[in-house]
């Protein structure tokens, strides 16, 4: 009986530490799976990391390009405007004064319109631009100057090349009644974007002017061709 109650002693004790060696087989595997789902999360941290990282470089390059684009875009502006300042440099300078040659006419086509032209010749050496207005004063016997009013046209370009001319008018009614009260002596003219003055002599036979200088009225330059 006591040999009988050792085996069976014994037998438990083996099937005790099979258990336990079972049980411990098991937690291993536990262990095992949660390593590797870690390091599986790991590694798809890692590669998630890598691809945000991809995207910002290809972010900074694309900020890259546009900023590159944008510089291009500066440059073609800029040179533009560097055009725009040759154009504007090489125009063509108006008439000085000193280089043109200026006299006055009478030109009236009839007894009762008063017209005298102005014409102004390049003699400088280069073209110049005489378009516009000038300036006109007419001089009285009283040694007063009175200012003449532009008439309603717009001015055409008027540019002269050496020798060319352009030409001007003065116009008004002509007062046969010999009341007139004016007594002009001399037409003082400004050419067109000049500030120097020539005083020319009234016109030989033009016709009395009617009303006061203010009913005279000054037009415009235009090429004699």
């Amino acid at each position: 009986m006591k040999y009988t109650r050792i085996a069976a002693l014994a037998a438990l004790g083996v099937a005790a530490s099979l258990s336990l060696t079972a049980c411990g087989g098991t937690d291993s595997g536990k262990d095992s799976s949660s390593k590797g789902s870690s390091s599986s999360s790991s590694s798809s941290s890692e590669n998630g990391s890598k691809a945000e990282s991809g995207s910002d470089s290809g972010s900074s390059q694309s900020k890259a390009d546009d900023t590159n684009s944008g510089s291009g875009q500066d440059a073609e502006a800029n040179a533009g405007a560097a055009n725009g300042a040759t154009e504007v440099s090489s125009k063509v300078e108006f008439c000085k004064t000193q280089d043109l040659a200026i006299d006055a006419r009478d030109a009236a086509p009839d007894e009762v319109s008063g017209r005298i032209d102005i014409t102004m010749i390049n003699r400088g050496s280069a073209t110049c631009s005489a378009t516009g207005f000038a300036g006109v004063d007419i001089k009285d016997t009283d040694n007063t100057s009175n200012p003449i009013e532009r008439g309603q046209a717009q001015p055409r370009i008027t540019t002269l090349k050496p020798g060319e001319a352009a030409v001007f008018n003065l116009a008004y009614d002509i007062d046969n009644t010999g009341d007139s009260l004016t007594r002009p002596t001399n037409i003082l003219v400004t050419p067109p974007n000049e500030t120097h003055t020539v005083s020319l002599e009234w016109p030989a036979g033009a016709g009395a002017i009617k009303g006061a200088y203010t009913d005279v009225q000054v037009y415009p330059t235009h090429t004699t061709k």
